[in-house]
This record gives C-alpha cells, sequence and structure tokens, in this order.
C-alpha cells in the first residue's frame, strides 16, 4: 500500500459541486424570498 501525501489529491470536480451547490441554495434562498415578499403584498 502506497503513503498517503496531503495534498497531493485532485479535487477539481468536488470543488466544481460544491461551488455549484452554493449557487443553487444562493438561488433558491432569493427565489424564497422573493416568493415570501410577494406573498405579504397579497395578503397584506
Amino acid at each position: 500500500m502506497s503513503k498517503h501525501e496531503n495534498g497531493t489529491m485532485e479535487i477539481k470536480e468536488q470543488e466544481k459541486t460544491f461551488n455549484g451547490f452554493l449557487k443553487f441554495a444562493g438561488y433558491g434562498m432569493l427565489g424564497s424570498m422573493v416568493f415570501l415578499f410577494l406573498l405579504y403584498l397579497v395578503n397584506g
């Protein structure tokens, strides 16, 4: 078995996936806030 060395693993795909998740979560939060604001205007 080879010895593991820290910092040698290729992580480009993991970084791309994580950045996509953050973008999705941000747009989801923004969409939820807009939806709640519009709901407030309709029921206000």
